[in-house]
């Protein structure tokens, strides 16, 4: 009989719970006295900071990155039809490893690769590596690319903030070596305190 109490007693535990579980969280809309509940997930910004959903509307805000000088948004703008960087992103924060992403014309490649350095604030190569094709690269059509760098941050808490920054340089394969065959596109990068 006491078995059979607990095993009454269990169940009706369990029922208590899938109703607690069961019951769907009510999202009130804004201007409303009740408050918001946001799911707790994050996302990583460009800077390299990651945010929680917050305000009325449960959204992901990245504090702003600072703004990307003219003559090095002309840079970027002059290489677009060439190469295009999807992350990461001009003035962003990176740590290591550093992933990178993003697309170059077929022309860019060499055997599926080309390199890339990364530098300090006063041009001292710190990182190289290659990115590969991430499809058949025998196109003059934009070819998905991805690489990852490893380095040291040079950076050092307590260091002047100009040595936070640096310059990843993503450089078009020349196996001729001829310089009128050369071609680069450089972004400034911010390395993490």
């Amino acid at each position: 009989m006491t078995k059979l109490i607990y095993v009454f007693l269990g169940l009706a535990v369990l029922a208590v719970i899938a109703q607690f579980l069961l019951t769907p969280v009510e999202v009130v809309a804004p201007g409303e006295d009740e408050p918001v509940a946001c799911t707790m997930d994050a996302m990583q910004c460009p800077d390299g900071s990651y945010v929680g959903r917050t305000g009325p509307n449960c959204e992901f805000v990245c504090p702003a990155l600072p703004e990307v000088a003219d003559d090095i948004q002309a840079h970027i703008d002059s290489k677009a039809d060439l190469i295009q960087l999807a992350s990461p992103v001009p003035n962003g924060v990176i740590e290591s490893p550093l992933t990178i992403s993003g697309q170059a014309r077929g022309y860019w490649f060499f055997e599926a690769s080309f390199p890339i350095v990364l530098t300090n604030w006063d041009g001292l190569i710190i990182a190289q590596g290659i990115a590969t094709a991430d499809g058949d690269w025998m196109t003059e059509e934009f070819v998905p690319f991805t690489a990852s760098l490893e380095f040291t941050n040079p950076y050092e808490a307590g260091q002047q903030d100009f040595m936070k920054r640096g310059s990843l340089i993503l450089q078009k394969d020349n196996p001729s070596g001829l310089p009128e065959n050369d071609n680069a596109l450089e972004i400034p990068i911010y390395f993490a305190p």
